[in-house]
């Protein structure tokens, strides 16, 4: 069951084939085996509590598509009755009294909702590491990092703790580590998947919610749970059609490499999307190779901008208390003192910037399906880093400037999914993102749906998770 597919896990539940108690019990014995060296689950609920629930579920008519499978959520979200932590020190022992919107969903699917999976303190940094569990570690090598700040997520996929995974995405956060961990990651067209009705949710368009998996079928059905309008936020978008089925011949692909030089890159990574884009070509696609069609430093200085704006907005309280200081990661407090230096004409002109290029992209999207942009600009790194100090050897400004070739996805809040491509010449997995227009998520899906079909590289295991089993 371990190597099923969610969908295929779940056929098998509802069709009474195994049952959810059979489903746990297999679960808990590769969560003990395998999670100790990786670190990607945390918070893990007794195992008596969980089987009982599993039991009362065996016999009980599926409530959804997640019904009976065990879940572990990115400890980003707030879970009733189970610890959520946000990675900080300050909430170590925080046991919430209610679920955020996407815990909240999962449960209505049917999911057990049995642990979290492990993240960077506040989300902040591509790397999962926290002074309340420590560092979550790649299942391909253990001593490089799974990427962030979905890492716990995509590294329990990667190592089979994990049928599908919820993640989260501002910088990248989807992508990182769905690369790092050869599994797919999906960023969705923001609003698709609606924010908690909490602080600001007018301004705060940066970040998103969305599905990893092992499949783009697992991605594309988890994303119809977590997707549906929450009429207390603004700017609602619909929720997408289950359409994968899609011919690759005629697919009009825009490679944009490295932007034209603006983005550093470590040896092979450009390489190994070329290589990928020649097989997409051999299934029909024209692939185009185009200029950087928008300066690379004015979108890096909108994103930073907007960044820290909303940072010290939704944080500053963290900084301006001594005591919450001295608990909080240099990172945030770096992102808070950006912003509150902020004036007001630097927002706008930021949001300025953010404009045009969502207009220019539309202009680019009316002659092509897709972009295509590597997923990371780095190899998965050292797990004892706090994170890549350079790049080919350019040094690296801030500590997220590494990641900067996802800023086009997110400053505009286009779909963009992370299609793994194969290895490196050090046997580390590497992704591509594959972009898309805006509300084009089924469309970038099914892009990505027949690179799976014809590909399948998560079916290379990580040692560690054990044997492979015939179906």
């Amino acid at each position: 069951m371990l190597e099923w597919s969610a969908t295929e896990l779940s056929a098998a539940i509802h069709g009474r084939r195994v049952s959810p108690s059979e489903v746990m019990a297999e679960w808990l014995v590769q969560v003990h085996a395998v999670n100790g060296p990786v670190n990607a689950i945390v918070s893990l609920r007794d195992r008596d509590a969980l089987l009982a629930e599993a039991r009362a579920l065996d016999d009980a008519e599926p409530r959804g598509w997640l019904h009976g499978i065990p879940f572990a959520v990115k400890d980003l979200v707030a879970t009733k009755g189970l610890q959520t932590t946000w990675g900080s020190p300050l909430f170590a022992d925080h046991v919430p009294t209610k679920d955020d919107l996407v815990a909240a969903r999962l449960r209505a699917a049917g999911a057990v909702i049995a642990a979290k999976t492990n993240v960077p303190e506040w989300g902040q940094g591509s790397h999962s590491f926290n002074p309340v569990f420590g560092v979550t570690r790649n299942p391909y090598d253990l001593t490089r990092s799974a990427g962030g700040s979905s890492g716990g997520a995509a590294a329990a996929l990667a190592a089979r703790m994990a049928w599908v995974a919820d993640g989260s995405d501002m910088m990248g956060s989807l992508r990182n580590p769905a690369a790092f961990c050869n599994i797919y990651g999906f960023r969705p067209t923001w609003g698709v998947v609606p924010q908690d009705a909490e602080g600001d949710t007018y301004l705060s368009t940066l970040s998103t919610e969305g599905p990893m998996g092992r499949t783009v079928e697992d991605v594309a059905r988890l994303l119809l749970v977590l997707a549906g309008d929450n009429p207390e936020v603004p700017f609602p978008r619909p929720v997408p059609d289950l359409a994968l089925d899609r011919d690759m011949t005629g697919v009009r692909i825009g490679w944009l490499g490295d932007w034209g030089g603006a983005y550093a890159m470590e040896p092979g990574i450009l390489e190994l999307c070329e290589a990928a884009l020649r097989q997409m070509e051999a299934m029909g696609a024209v692939v185009e190779p185009l200029p950087p069609p928008f300066p690379a430093e004015r979108l890096w200085s909108a994103w930073v901008t907007l960044r820290a704006m909303l940072n010290a907005g939704a944080k500053r309280g963290l900084a301006e208390d001594p005591v919450k200081r001295a608990l909080t990661k240099p990172e945030t407090l770096w992102e808070i003192e950006q912003g509150l230096g902020l004036s007001a004409q630097a927002v706008y002109e930021a949001s300025v910037v953010r404009s045009r290029w969502h207009a220019l992209a539309a202009r680019l999207f009316d002659r092509l399906d897709a972009v295509v942009l590597p997923s990371a600009q780095v190899w998965p790194f050292p797990a004892d880093w706090r994170w890549p100090q350079e790049i080919a050897g350019r040094p690296m400004d801030t500590y997220h400037r590494w990641m900067e070739v996802v800023v086009p996805a997110s400053l505009i809040g286009l779909p963009a999914l992370s299609v793994p491509i194969g290895f490196g010449a050090e046997g580390l997995p590497m992704g591509m993102q594959i972009i898309g227009r805006h509300g084009d998520d089924m469309g970038v899906l099914s892009i990505g749906q027949a690179w799976h079909r014809a590909t399948d590289w998560p079916a290379r295991r990580p040692p560690l998770a054990g044997p492979a089993v015939s179906r």
